[in-house]
């Protein structure tokens, strides 16, 4: 699954669905101020961008391009997801457009690029974001501006809730209606329109700018590095909300988490942070289950050679754990997660699984047993995203430990690749930096942004 550089009006390389659609989503704008249209980057080695005139409507950062590079996915699962050259979005009021810095390789991402989660395209992934503000939406509160200026560092979370709807306003974020209903329903932001030419997963961060609602960023500090801090946003904010809310772990608790990928090996930490005694992970990867142990798991189960439910019992005395994370989207580990924790234990449920799976549950086991089955997607914006940046800045969670591989822009299409095939041991990050803005940065600071 390889990247490839292609202009979308090109003569002679663009099909007509291409151009039809996109002169149909042009037309469907209300915004007459973007010149939605795309242009091929230049090949000329004094800039990463063309300086031929561009449209009079164009929009134009301050100083900088009118265009960029987007990681579109034009919804086809047998072709590869391409880097296309798109207009910069404009954010609107109470929102922030952001020069992306990093964005985590994530399975939700793969899951739509394999056709499934089902999602609008053509789209821009990518959901797991650090980068600076360099723009302000038009009669965006002067609060939301002190508090991000620009040029500030920021993370940006998955989930951007809108701050008002009813459980935005109950301080619970992970629940956002219009995240739900627009954004993952819609690929749009929520007022039903998208910031790019194309819809969007979240931000749209495999892109070199992005619009987030302000309710969904935090400030990263400049003790934090752009590139790791990535997966605060999704694999370690995954891992924060089931953890802390759904699974409410205390000090003594016992945990097993089944699956250990990037939001699984997260759990990990946040559940030795949390004070469980006794972790258990679960994986098939002898290569998975050997870093687990250096992420605070105290046992480890290989799924393919043990059976994990009389392993996880045996571990426990015959008991059970207080809590069992599954963290694989399966209908096996659905059961495994189940039927592994004690009497009265909670099984708390954050992997996705393709559109329709089932998970079958003993109903007597669950009945008899007192057996909570828990669901949980994410943690909260504005109340947990700080959290996870102190735990990180403590170094109680490890950020270099969770991120196993960096890439750059153009390998992210292997990078997932990668991650179909489970080769990447706990989390891998795109690194995007604009060739141009960051040799000025290098200039202006007599150094390199990290």
């Amino acid at each position: 699954m390889a990247f490839m550089y292609r202009s979308l009006l090109r003569s002679g390389i663009v099909n007509s669905s291409k151009r039809n659609y996109l002169s149909k989503f042009s037309a469907s704008s209300s915004s007459s101020a973007y010149d939605w249209l795309s242009r091929s980057f230049s090949d000329g080695a004094s800039s990463e961008y063309s300086t031929e005139k561009s449209s009079s409507a164009s929009y134009h950062l301050s100083g900088g391009p009118s265009y960029m590079r987007g990681a579109v996915f034009w919804g086809d699962p047998t072709k590869p997801i391409q880097i296309e050259d798109l207009q910069i979005p404009r954010p609107k009021a109470g929102e922030l457009l952001i020069k992306t810095k990093a964005c985590g390789v994530c399975h939700s991402d793969l899951h739509v690029l394999k056709g499934e989660l089902p999602f609008a395209s053509p789209c821009v992934i990518g959901h797991e974001i650090t980068g600076e503000v360099v723009e302000h939406g038009p009669l965006t509160e002067s609060a939301i501006k002190n508090r991000f200026p620009i040029g500030a560092r920021v993370v940006g979370a998955f989930i951007m809730p809108c701050g008002s709807c009813f459980f935005c306003s109950r301080g619970q974020d992970d629940l956002c209606e219009p995240f739900f209903t627009y954004n993952r329903a819609k690929g749009t932001l929520y007022d039903g329109e998208t910031r790019k030419p194309v819809y969007m997963y979240s931000m749209g961060g495999l892109a070199d700018y992005c619009v987030v609602p302000a309710h969904g960023l935090t400030i990263l500090p400049t003790t934090l590095p752009y590139t790791e801090s990535a997966i605060l946003g999704c694999a370690v904010f995954t891992a924060y909300g089931a953890m802390a809310h759904a699974a409410e772990v205390r000090p003594g608790d016992s945990v097993a988490v089944i699956g250990i990928g990037g939001v699984g090996s997260s759990c990990l930490q946040i559940a030795r942070a949390f004070g469980a005694s006794e972790i258990i992970a679960v994986d098939v990867q002898p290569d998975k289950l050997l870093k687990a142990t250096a992420l605070g798991a105290t046992h480890t189960v290989n799924a393919r050679k043990e059976d994990v439910v009389e392993k996880i019992r045996e571990i426990t005395g015959g008991k059970g754990v207080d809590i069992a994370v599954e963290a694989l989207g399966k209908s096996q580990t659905f059961s495994q997660c189940a039927l592994s924790v004690r009497p009265g234990g909670k099984a708390v449920m954050i992997g996705l699984a393709k559109a329709g799976s089932v998970g079958e549950v003993d109903i007597n086991h669950l009945v008899r047993r007192q057996v909570k089955v828990i669901g949980s997607y994410g943690a909260r914006a504005r109340q947990d995203l700080p959290k996870l940046i102190r735990l990180a800045e403590s170094g109680i969670f490890n950020l270099n430990t969770a991120v196993s591989q960096i890439c750059k822009f153009e390998e992210a299409g292997q990078a997932f690749q990668d991650l179909d095939k489970g080769k990447i041991v706990g989390r891998a990050v795109v690194e995007i930096m604009c060739k141009q803005l960051a040799l000025m940065w290098q200039r202006q600071h007599k150094t390199y942004p990290r």
